[in-house]
């Protein structure tokens, strides 16, 4: 009876908040590729959510297949010439396709054509993002602080660079600073790294170099991380705790730039992967989604929303990474062949497919076992 409840436990708390989140940003991603593909007279066979064997679907009237498959872990879109579902070329197919056919397939199409179609679906998962996070702003405000110090911790970067309580930060490293949240945005991803805080204090301003520390942090759930910390806190009497909630316009613009905090923050996190100043332990696959989406939904339908959004932005970036089989790999055939003036030869493209595999197969490999560590560790 036990073993019962905690796989229903696992069921209702980790997998189907899952399955929701994973089949939203599939289907929002791949319908960015459907839809500018039928806008470019390119034929689709098939729209699946899901990978492997066919669970139910149907055929509309343009001929494609419309299903949901087996292997609930990404999807595709099968374009008319295609060899399989990672859209790899078939040369020979193309070949024996009759000329006034060749049109209506993905190869045969104009250049400007597939590169539309292709970076449709990174784009369409930006643009979920963007709207998730605009509705979130919108609906349920946002709830922001002044950048003014209450407390400094001791021995912190912050005390040794000489900060003290009623201090108001202006910026870092010349970048403006308007919320409290803005310094730590900017500081976690900074661990061990030379920085300039130039503060207000009386009436005067103050350039204050100091270097962030790094630092484990353990969340609610028992998550660790390791990001850089100076050693501030705020309180509601000195950073004015408030909630601001913004018109249609104004929540589209905030959830671009709160889209544009997630990517470079991406970036930055890499960088400081790359680099040695973070551990890679950050970098998951689906049970660490599974988790989190888990752990999301505890807390309330905002924050399971908040989680959606940033992984659609991860979604977007992944798929922009310029590996073969990947959107970007594709997109990087294509400017060659933009430059050369014709296609990058079927041998070169097979090879590059093959490394493609092979790299997509090494980052799960890491992701998944970064995931056992975290889930069981």
């Amino acid at each position: 009876m036990t073993y019962l409840l905690d796989a229903f436990q696992i069921l209702t708390g980790y997998v189907i908040p899952f399955l929701l989140v994973l089949t939203l940003l599939v289907f929002v991603h791949e319908m960015g590729h459907y839809l500018v593909g039928r806008w470019s007279g390119i034929r689709i066979l098939a729209f699946s959510i899901g990978f492997g064997p066919e669970l139910f679907g149907w055929t509309d009237r343009h001929g494609t297949r419309w299903k949901l498959s087996a292997i609930p872990l990404g999807g595709y879109v099968k374009f008319f010439g295609d060899e399989d579902a990672a859209s790899v070329p078939d040369y020979k197919r193309l070949e024996a396709i009759a000329p006034e056919e060749r049109g209506k397939t993905f190869l045969g199409a104009r250049l400007w054509k597939r590169a539309a179609t292709v970076a449709a679906g990174p784009i369409a998962n930006f643009i979920l993002a963007i709207a998730i996070f605009a509705v979130l702003f919108s609906v349920y405000g946002r709830q922001i602080a002044d950048p003014v110090v209450a407390r400094v911790n001791e021995n912190s970067a912050a005390a040794q660079a000489g900060v003290v309580p009623g201090d108001r930060l202006i910026s870092i490293d010349g970048s403006p600073v308007t919320t409290f949240d803005d310094v730590r945005r900017y500081v976690s991803v900074r661990p061990e790294l030379k920085i300039t805080i130039r503060i207000e204090r009386n009436g005067a301003t103050l350039d204050l170099p100091m270097v962030p520390q790094r630092t484990e942090l353990t969340d609610q759930f028992g998550n660790k991380m390791e990001i850089g910390v100076i050693g501030i806190l705020t309180d509601q009497e000195a950073g004015n705790f408030r909630t601001v909630t913004y018109g249609p316009i104004e929540a589209v613009g905030q959830g671009v730039l709160q889209s544009w905090h997630v990517i470079t923050g991406t970036f930055d996190y890499l960088g400081n992967v790359l680099t040695g100043r973070m551990k890679a332990d950050q970098i998951g696959g689906p049970i660490r989604v599974a988790k989190v989406s888990g752990q999301m939904a505890t807390l309330g339908i905002p924050f399971l929303l908040n989680i959606a959004a940033i992984l659609s932005v991860s979604i977007g970036l992944l798929n922009l990474m310029p590996v073969p089989v990947l959107d970007g790999g594709h997109l990087m055939f294509y400017a060659v062949e933009a430059l050369r003036g014709k296609p990058v030869g079927p041998a070169a493209q097979d090879v590059a497919y093959r490394i493609g595999f092979a790299m997509v197969l090494m980052l799960m490999v890491f992701a998944t076992w970064n995931d056992i560590s975290m889930f069981f560790g």
